[in-house]
């Protein structure tokens, strides 16, 4: 378990300026095919944030290139990025002097310097500010990046570390007529999420803080490693994302086996659980979580209302969810609360908070 002492004291979300229904998506692309229709449409997912490419002279979309496409990352990604380190340190009520760590997350495309870099100097953070960034974990990258983030503050008690998940989705799509790019392109969205974390805040600070962390455990099924990945395609000349079509099973099989191991270590079980932050990968992931564990639709009210309003936002998803969990305002001091992420590996990455 972590050492205790260090909180949540904020959190914060961006998106891109312009959000599309499915039935736009498909109809700026043209997709008629009643097959994939139907994966856009059947997923439980009404909205997603993204940001398109421009129509050409005969009105369809413009084929972007890599290299474009990586252009779109490194803006779009400061842009969001700086934009959700700001609403977080206001609801910590905290200003950007005070950030002395920040680390990165990001799957959705490359660039060195990484964006921690290009992110302290779009907000001008103090020259001596630590960072890290972490690149191509996908999902549950942001959930395995927080550890580090958590064991920084310990090591600087009384100094804040910020945890930056930002996902730029619309750089990492292949359009074809295929099913493999059918179910990616049907799913993802655009978003970035902050996360603040303190150790030994002065008392009257941390009555008004959020949850205290207690500790993480991992599960890696690598008998899946390849049903999830990020790799070349050579037809396209870009990178494309594949999942797998049994993921969904896999992620709930082994479910069970991760929590579990989190809540032991605390002397806990499922029912002493209060408040269950997962990660939105899907319809289908999001049933086989709720039907391994045991858990209600309510349970999991807020992993349906990110995917439906901002679709599966990739290593920030359950940040999205944590940010609807405080604003429902339901919490009660001594409430244990689970963060959840599934990604490839395939990995499942879990946290243990209390309030």
């Amino acid at each position: 378990m972590a050492t205790r002492g260090t909180r949540i004291v904020g959190v914060g979300t961006a998106t891109q300026p312009n959000s599309y229904t499915q039935t736009e998506l498909l109809d700026h692309f043209g997709i008629t095919a009643p097959r994939v229709r139907g994966v856009f449409l059947n997923g439980g997912i009404e909205r997603r944030y993204l940001h398109l490419p421009d129509a050409g002279p005969d009105g369809a979309p413009v084929v972007e290139s890599q290299g474009e496409l990586l252009d779109k990352h490194r803006a779009d990604g400061v842009a969001m990025g700086a934009q959700a380190v700001r609403t977080c340190l206001k609801r910590a009520g905290r200003d950007l002097s005070d950030v002395r760590f920040l680390c990165s997350v990001s799957s959705t495309g490359w660039v060195t310097p990484g964006l921690s870099a290009l992110l302290c100097r779009e907000l001008e953070l103090s020259w001596d500010c630590g960072r890290l960034d972490v690149v191509g974990m996908g999902c549950n990258a942001g959930l395995s990046a927080l550890p580090a983030v958590t064991g920084w503050a310990e090591q600087h008690p009384g100094e804040l570390a910020l945890l930056l998940c930002v996902e730029v989705c619309s750089a990492a799509y292949v359009f074809d007529s295929t099913m493999r790019s059918a179910v990616v392109n049907s799913l993802f969205g655009d978003g970035a999420a902050a996360l603040a974390v303190i150790r030994d805040e002065p008392e009257q600070a941390r009555r008004a803080a959020g949850p205290e962390i207690l500790g993480y455990a991992s599960y890696l099924i690598p008998d899946s490693l390849s049903a999830m990945r990020y790799d070349w395609d050579s037809g396209h000349g870009k990178f494309s994302f594949y999942l797998d079509r049994d993921i969904p099973y896999v992620v709930g099989a082994h479910a069970e086996r991760v929590v579990d191991k989190l809540l032991a270590r605390a002397g806990l079980g499922r029912r002493d659980v209060a408040h269950w932050v997962v990660h939105s990968g899907g319809r289908k992931v999001i049933d086989a979580v709720k039907i391994n564990l045991g858990l209600t639709r309510h349970d999991l009210r807020h992993t349906s209302g990110v995917l439906r309003d901002f679709g599966n936002l990739s290593s920030g998803s359950f940040l999205f969810s944590y940010e609807r969990l405080l604003e429902e305002d339901v919490a009660q001091p001594g409430d244990y609360g689970v963060l959840m992420a599934m990604g490839p590996g395939s990995t499942i990455e879990t946290g243990l908070i209390r309030w």
